[in-house]
């Protein structure tokens, strides 16, 4: 996985469209639902930190870990303007090394994608079960294939921001159901542009396979929604939410 670092310069700027807001509540409402207490959070994989403020100003004491130095930076910026004291660790889910066990841990918006390979994903799945309590929950949301193969597909995207200028182009891979993203920036410099790229892969999995994988490592799938719902997913869903608990023995 990249260091994101030209992405992050940008990546709020590009998904201006996401409600942390109502992600966030939404989280809140599942763990109500599940009647679980939300104890100690980690947003894993958090990004520049949007979710992680947004579940703080709900009450959690939560924290964040990612990968990328920059948008940690950007992150803890974001956590000093809103006056909160978030601690963000910069550590990859594959090698999750935290100081203490969490009660929960939350990883959104397509983390999970960003790891390309089955090993991958169940290296982080084994650090989560590692550092989760028992009766803890992992829960996280993922692309599916559907929208892997149809919408993600070999399309090409193009944003305008105030800041920033985006073509923002996939290659789909048929065998491997995984997509590589050509990102070209171009930068506002004054009446000039600047241009920077990144280039990254995601996969999606069959929540079959995910749910194989989450068993391996020791933690037990519970549930499968629809984004931002209490729904089962259909043919068509473009993103799921897992639910998975770390039993007590």
């Amino acid at each position: 996985m990249s260091g994101y670092s030209v992405f992050a310069q940008y990546y709020d700027d590009l998904t201006q469209n996401v409600n942390y807001a109502q992600r966030a509540g939404y989280f809140c409402d599942l763990l109500s639902y599940l009647k679980h207490p939300a104890g100690l959070v980690l947003d894993l994989a958090c990004g520049t930190g949007s979710l992680t403020i947004e579940l703080m100003k709900r009450g959690l004491d939560v924290y964040g870990a990612d990968g990328s130095c920059a948008m940690l930076s950007a992150a803890q910026q974001k956590a000093a303007e809103e006056d909160l004291s978030i601690l963000f660790l910069c550590q990859s889910m594959q090698k999750l090394d935290l100081y203490g066990t969490v009660d929960t841990v939350i990883c959104a918006l397509d983390s999970i994608n960003h790891l390309t390979s089955e090993q991958e994903v169940l290296a982080a799945f084994r650090r989560v079960s590692l550092f989760l309590n028992p009766g803890g929950y992992f829960i996280f949301d993922m692309n599916t294939l559907y929208k892997h193969r149809h919408v993600l597909a070999n399309q090409t995207f193009v944003y305008d921001t105030e800041s920033v200028y985006c073509v923002w182009q996939n290659h789909y891979e048929e065998k491997t159901d995984r997509v590589g993203i050509s990102l070209d920036f171009f930068g506002k410099e004054g009446s000039l542009y600047r241009r920077s790229s990144e280039h990254f892969y995601e996969r999606a999995y069959s929540t079959e396979k995910i749910q194989e994988l989450l068993c391996t490592a020791g933690l037990k799938p519970v549930a499968c929604y629809e984004d931002l719902s209490f729904l089962p997913p259909g043919p068509d869903s473009e993103r799921v939410v897992i639910v998975a608990k770390k039993e007590i023995i």
